[in-house]
């Protein structure tokens, strides 16, 4: 009688096989699982680029994408109505610029105040208030803006008009600050107290201390921080088109109204004329705007790589 190839399993081996089977398909699951949700913000973002480039085709067709290349936006006009989106493109870099220069060092300065030399009761009062200051709704800076900082750069300054570039920027510094702050002071706490210590004891005062030893150990995460709270900047629009002046011109002056914009889609989406040149035109401003929320996110994740951050992955 021939001998069978495998024995037969008893019931604590197939109840183990079974259990293991399970196991296996729950680690399959969770991987597809995953694997979906990864793919479904790559998939929802190609989607937005689709569709934006959808409204925006009929323009290329009429008046045309050299229409776009203008240095003059007056998309309703008697006479000849111009898309041109340098002057926007401008006014967004202007103020941004302007923001990001003006929240680093307070934000960082911040940061290492918090975490280095600050008691435990000033951290306790200083970290809420700064949370606060994240979740203040951009309307009510806006109303911020216009009745306090815009009329404070107009006196200082001497200006006509106290709706300009820097007043937009003076807004959004405040909404980037606590997005630097916070990412910086957790950074900062991250580095090894050896590091610290080594420092201290030869010979380097606290301060030396903290400015050549643990600010550069974190400058991963403070690039993050800074690189984070340029994209709550370039993305803000009720707080810069409330006191910003909305004047669509080619300018580096900050101390003249500016148009951004965000501020151009949200005050003239609601008004234009379906599939008209103009309603076209106010989607390639979002694919300008989306671009360049794109770009900025791959600066950040190249520096981010030279830092360290992702040189595992």
């Amino acid at each position: 009688m021939k001998k069978p190839d495998t024995l037969p399993l008893n019931k604590k081996e197939t109840l183990y096989l079974s259990k293991v089977n399970k196991a296996l398909w729950k680690d399959k699951l969770v991987k597809y699982y995953l694997l979906g949700n990864g793919s479904l913000s790559i998939v929802i973002v190609v989607l937005i680029f689709l569709f934006l480039f959808k409204e925006a085709i009929p323009l290329i067709q009429f008046p045309g994408v050299q229409e776009l290349l203008n240095a003059d936006w007056t998309p309703v006009s008697f006479q000849k109505e111009s898309f041109g989106l340098l002057p926007l493109i401008t006014g967004s870099l202007l103020v941004t610029v302007l923001a990001t220069i003006i929240a680093i060092p307070f934000g960082i300065i911040g940061a290492v105040y918090i975490s280095e030399v600050a008691n435990s009761r000033e951290r306790e009062f200083l970290k809420p208030f700064i949370e606060i200051l994240a979740g203040i709704p951009s309307v009510v800076l806006g109303f911020f803006g216009l009745v306090v900082v815009a009329p404070l750069i107009k006196n200082i300054f001497g200006l006509n008009s106290g709706l300009t570039a820097l007043t937009g920027a003076v807004l959004l510094v405040f909404m980037a600050i606590p997005t630097i702050i916070s990412i910086s002071e957790d950074a900062l706490k991250s580095v090894p107290a050896a590091y610290k210590e080594a420092s201290l004891a030869l010979g380097a005062s606290k301060l030396k201390t903290i400015w050549k030893v643990v600010v550069p150990a974190a400058l991963s995460g403070i690039v993050a921080s800074i690189m984070l709270g340029m994209g709550r900047v370039i993305g803000e629009t009720m707080a810069v088109m409330m006191v910003t002046g909305n004047a669509a011109m080619v300018t580096l002056n900050p101390f003249t109204s500016v148009r951004t914009m965000t501020a151009t889609i949200a005050a003239e989406m609601g008004e234009v004329t379906y599939q008209s040149p103009h309603y076209s035109a106010l989607f390639w401003v979002g694919i300008v705007l989306l671009t360049a929320t794109f770009i900025l996110n791959m600066i950040s994740y190249k520096v981010l790589k030279r830092y360290g951050i992702y040189e595992n992955k």
